[in-house]
């Protein structure tokens, strides 16, 4: 229910509005990210569950982090709604192309 309701947030328009900023600022900047995305995510999870006894700081959006993940391995649906969650704030990972980054040499 509570990650429902913090997807559902981030769906609201001015937080929408407030992610797009943040995201423009980072400018796929992973640093950056990290300096203008993640408050805003976090700041938006924790109007959220603190509604639903997690204290009102960054620890408390840690907790709640810490809990969805040790329920997504039991409930595919909190995996899902995990996976969502977490394309919301973090850029997708790209992978290198296949053999880059190998110094070159090719197993055989």
């Amino acid at each position: 229910v509570v990650l429902a309701e913090v997807i559902k947030a981030f769906g609201a328009p001015e937080n929408a509005q407030r992610m797009e900023e943040a995201r423009d600022n980072a400018c796929n900047d992973m640093g950056k990210m990290l300096q203008f995305l993640l408050p805003v995510a976090t700041q938006i999870q924790q109007d959220v569950i603190k509604a639903y006894g997690f204290s009102n700081d960054g620890e408390g959006v840690l907790k709640f982090a810490r809990l969805v993940k040790s329920y997504e391995s039991q409930d595919p649906e909190i995996a899902s709604m995990s996976g969502k969650l977490k394309a919301m704030f973090l850029p997708p990972m790209t992978l290198p192309p296949h053999g880059a980054g190998a110094g070159g040499v090719a197993a055989s």
